[in-house]
C-alpha cells in the first residue's frame, strides 16, 4: 500500500476508515444466519471473558473466534509495545509457524493496524491488493492478504492493541462485520482488564501473606529469646516454689512461640495445624517429666491462630496439672484427644491417677491456681464449656465448643 494520500481525507472522529465499496449480502436469509452465528460467538466469548484467568489463552481464543465469526483466512491480535514502538503479533490464526510471538509491525500510521492504534479508529480495507492507502507488511503480502479489517482493543480507557481479520477471498467486509469485530475487541479488553485487577489482588494478597509470615517469625524468635532469658534466670534461684513459677511461665511462653512457628511455616497463612501444635506441646511437657507417657490423638484440623493458640495454652495447663498431681514419682499415662462431633469440637485431657487434689477447680470460682484460672478464662474466651469427669481411677477434663470451621 502507498502512504496516506491527500485525495483520501481523514474520517470524522469515531468513524471507521473504509476503503472500497462494500458488497451487500447475497440473500437476506444467509445474512441473518451469518449474523446470528456472530452473536453466538460473542455470547460464548462473553461467558469465557468472565471466568478465564489465563490471559494468553483468552487472547488466543479471541483470535480464533474472530476468524471463525468472520469466516476469514487469517486473524491476529497485536499487542502494543511502547519501548519498541511496535505492535507484536501475540496470537493469530492461519499464519505460518514462527510468526506468532516474533513478528511485529510498526505502530506508525502508515499501516492499517498502526493507524487504528494511533487514532482509535477502525479500518476496513477492501481495495484489491490493499495498495491504495496503507503500507502492507511483508508477511501479509507473503500470505496473499487482499482485504483487512481492524479495531482497537481498549483496556481501562487506554489502547492496548489491535484486533484484526484478514482474507485473501473476494468477499468484502461490511459495516455489520465491523460491529461484530468491535464487540469482540471490547469483550477482550474487558477480560484483559479483569485479569489485571485479579493479578493485582493476587500480588497484594501474596505480599500481605509474606508480611504475616515475617511477623509470626519475628514473634516466635522474640518469644524464644524471652524463654531463654527465663531459663538463665532460673539457674540462680534456690527457692523451689519460685523456680516452678518460672518454669510454668516459660512453658506458656513456649506454647505461644510454638504456635507462631507453625504459623509462619504453614501452607495457609493465619492458620495452624492443630494436631501438630497440640501433640508437639504435650510431648515436650511429658518428655520433661520422667516416667510419664503420652497418648495424643488429635484430628487433623486447620484452625485460625485466634482459636489454636488458646487451645494450646489450655492443653499446656491441663497436661502440666496432670503431671503435677495425677501420679507419684513413678509417673503414668496422660491422654490428650481432640475430636470433631456434629459441629462441635471436643478437647479431653485424661489421666489414670489419683484424682484432683482438694481445692483445685476449673470453673474460675475461688482463688485456685494460676493454671486453673487460665483454663477457666480460656474456656470463656472460646465460648465453650468445661467439665470435670471422675474416671475412677483418674480424672478427665473435657472442653467442648462450637466448631469454628462449621
Amino acid at each position: 500500500m502507498s502512504s496516506l494520500e491527500s485525495r483520501n481525507p481523514s474520517p470524522e472522529p469515531g468513524q471507521a476508515v473504509v476503503e472500497g465499496s462494500p458488497a451487500g449480502p447475497d440473500t437476506h436469509a444467509e445474512d441473518l444466519r451469518y449474523r446470528l452465528a456472530q452473536q453466538q460467538v460473542l455470547a460464548d466469548f462473553g461467558r469465557l471473558a468472565l471466568t478465564c484467568r489465563e490471559l494468553p489463552r483468552l487472547v488466543e481464543i479471541a483470535a480464533e473466534l474472530a476468524a471463525a465469526g468472520m469466516a476469514s483466512d487469517y486473524s491476529k491480535v497485536l499487542r502494543h509495545e511502547p519501548a519498541e514502538k511496535q505492535l507484536l503479533l501475540v496470537a493469530g490464526v492461519g499464519w505460518r509457524p514462527g510468526l506468532v510471538g516474533s513478528c511485529a509491525v510498526p505502530d506508525a500510521p502508515d499501516t492499517s493496524a498502526g493507524y487504528t492504534f494511533q487514532t482509535g479508529e477502525a479500518v476496513i480495507a477492501n481495495q484489491d491488493g490493499l495498495e491504495s492507502r496503507f503500507r502492507t507488511p511483508d508477511f501479509m503480502v507473503e500470505h496473499g492478504v487482499t482485504r483487512a479489517m481492524n479495531v482497537a482493543i481498549h483496556v481501562d480507557g487506554e489502547r492496548w492493541g489491535v484486533l484484526e481479520v484478514d482474507t485473501r477471498q473476494c468477499e468484502r467486509f461490511v459495516a455489520d462485520d465491523l460491529a461484530f469485530l468491535a464487540a469482540l475487541a471490547n469483550l477482550l479488553g474487558l477480560a484483559i482488564g479483569r485479569t489485571r485487577v485479579e493479578q493485582a489482588l493476587r500480588d497484594s494478597v501474596a505480599h500481605q501473606q509474606l508480611l504475616t509470615r515475617e511477623a509470626s517469625h519475628r514473634v516466635k524468635n522474640s518469644l524464644s529469646m524471652v524463654s531463654a532469658l527465663l531459663g538463665l534466670r532460673m539457674r540462680g534461684i534456690d527457692d523451689p516454689e519460685l523456680q516452678q513459677v518460672l518454669i510454668d511461665t516459660q512453658g506458656r511462653i513456649q506454647t505461644i512461640a510454638r504456635a507462631h512457628d507453625l504459623l509462619w511455616r504453614g501452607d495457609r497463612v493465619g492458620t495452624v495445624p492443630l494436631d501438630s501444635l497440640i501433640c508437639e506441646l504435650a510431648a515436650e511437657l511429658v518428655e520433661q517429666a520422667p516416667g510419664h507417657r503420652l497418648d495424643c490423638a488429635v484430628a487433623p484440623i486447620e484452625l485460625h491462630a485466634d482459636i489454636a493458640i488458646p487451645l494450646g495454652l489450655m492443653v499446656t495447663e491441663l497436661v502440666t496439672n496432670a503431671i503435677k498431681y495425677a501420679y507419684g514419682p513413678e509417673g503414668g499415662e496422660i491422654a490428650v484427644a481432640i475430636e470433631e462431633q456434629e459441629g462441635r469440637l471436643s478437647l479431653t485431657v485424661r489421666d489414670r491417677g489419683r484424682g484432683l487434689p482438694p481445692g483445685v477447680r476449673f470453673d474460675g470460682r475461688g482463688r485456685g491456681s494460676l493454671g486453673s484460672r487460665i483454663v477457666a478464662s480460656t474456656a470463656r474466651q472460646l465460648r465453650g464449656s468445661l467439665e470435670v469427669v471422675d474416671c475412677a481411677p483418674g480424672t478427665a477434663i473435657r472442653f467442648v465448643m462450637d466448631h469454628p470451621n462449621a
